[in-house]
């Protein structure tokens, strides 16, 4: 028996598309799995599988790899505080309410409320739930203790405010920040999953979409829909906007940030809330049906909005920021000429190239895109977001091997990295 049943039980449980891990993840976890029950046999363990629920969840661990830390695009956080900040000036206003899917162990979800605590918010006007489908992920944002590689950059002054030391590098958060957040356990592919509609301000999906199919993608961006408020902002991953804009999402304009509003009309009601989920005790610690295009519908949402005006030429060093920013406002022949610029100035990087190719794909110029990502990776074939764009525009072609050979090499880039 080879693997092929269970990476169908995997999409089917929990959406996930087997060679978007990487080669191997699979039938790895798997071995890991049989060696750790004694069962010698594929098909003995199949059975085991189908048979135990406890079992499934294993499996479940088995695949999921957590790569996050605190403060993680710092960008998007930084604009959540700015957008919702003449909210908190409101008295008597509704608290805050946000999603953070997946929470993996809970470095996101914390985040926001540092962010916000950091901005005035008082606790009682937030409410952070956080949702994750592994138990051990969850158990470990529980006990929120947290080692070296959940504090990376140069800026960990947030650290002093936040955490306390508790030696051998270890930190534990604190009950202020805890408090704001709700650990929940749940599939995002259930089919009572998030069943309040149209409830959070502002929901963060970052990176998630990208290890789904497309139609599975499809399916999740409709869940994220209904849970987010007619107003609110959803955040994804840069890899994931093309996506975003070929769904009928559109650019909230907010540089670097990669945040949307759903322009597609009200969500769709349903029941009740899930029960939240409790962390396990654990031990103590010493003294934590057309395909769509992802590029193509950028034009239609971006484009219709005002170009700037004339914005003055940045500074050198500043021109791919500003380039960014000049996209999000529609401007693509403005972008893309200062992208040029950049490029004649400081000679071919990857960087530029990876958003000149986002820029012509919004634009429609889908061949243009293309041959910008594959350039991008010719000087840095690891340049996970261009291997993501170009995956994307693959799929959108028809490409289905050549996408699965991007999302690949970005998961063994990935792997190297944890």
């Amino acid at each position: 028996m080879d693997a092929a049943a269970f990476k169908r039980w995997l999409k089917a449980t929990m959406g996930l598309d087997a060679e978007a891990v990487g080669p191997g993840v699979v039938e790895r976890a798997i071995a890991g799995r049989m060696r750790a029950l004694g069962i010698a046999e594929a098909e003995a363990y199949w059975r085991r599988l189908q048979a135990q629920p406890l079992e499934q969840q294993e499996l479940i661990e088995a695949v999921v790899v957590p790569e996050t830390w605190f403060f993680r695009g710092v960008e998007a956080f930084d604009a959540l505080a700015r957008a919702f900040a003449p909210r908190l000036a409101e008295p008597g206003a509704a608290p805050l309410r946000l999603l953070s899917l997946p929470c993996s162990t809970g470095e996101e979800p914390y985040t926001l409320a540092m962010a916000l605590l950091d901005a005035g918010w008082p606790p009682q006007r937030l409410r952070i739930d956080a949702y994750d489908i592994s138990e051990r992920a969850l158990a470990k944002a529980g006990h929120a203790v947290y080692g070296a590689n959940s504090f990376r950059g140069g800026d960990l002054r947030y650290r002093d405010r936040h955490f306390r030391a508790l030696g051998h590098g270890r930190w534990q958060l604190s009950d202020a920040v805890r408090g704001c957040v709700r650990l929940h356990r749940a599939n995002v592919l259930a089919i009572d999953f998030l069943p309040e509609a149209a409830s959070f301000d502002a929901v963060f999906c970052r990176n998630l979409l990208i290890y789904f199919d497309q139609d599975t993608q499809v399916r999740a961006v409709g869940v994220l829909a209904r849970a987010l408020a007619a107003d609110g902002l959803l955040f994804v991953g840069a890899a994931e906007t093309g996506l975003l804009l070929s769904l009928g999402y559109a650019s909230a304009q907010i540089p670097m940030a990669a945040a949307f509003r759903n322009q597609r009309g009200a969500p769709v009601p349903a029941p009740a809330p899930p029960q939240p989920w409790r962390a396990p005790a654990l031990a103590p610690l010493p003294a934590a049906a057309a395909r769509p295009r992802p590029f193509a519908a950028a034009a239609t949402a971006l484009a219709a909005r005002p170009a700037p005006a004339s914005p003055p030429a940045p500074a050198a060093d500043d021109s791919l920021p500003q380039a960014r920013r000049l996209a999000d406002n529609g401007d693509f022949a403005q972008a893309e000429r200062l992208c040029q610029a950049h490029l004649r100035a400081h000679g071919p990087n990857a960087e530029a190239l990876c958003l000149l190719g986002v820029i012509y794909g919004a634009d429609g110029a889908d061949a243009r895109a293309e041959d910008a990502f594959r350039k991008a990776l010719y000087l840095q074939p690891d340049h996970a977001e261009s291997l993501m764009h170009l995956a994307l525009l693959l799929d959108a072609k028809g490409d289905a091997a050549g996408a699965r050979l991007m999302r690949q090499r970005a998961a063994r880039h990935r792997d190297r990295n944890t």
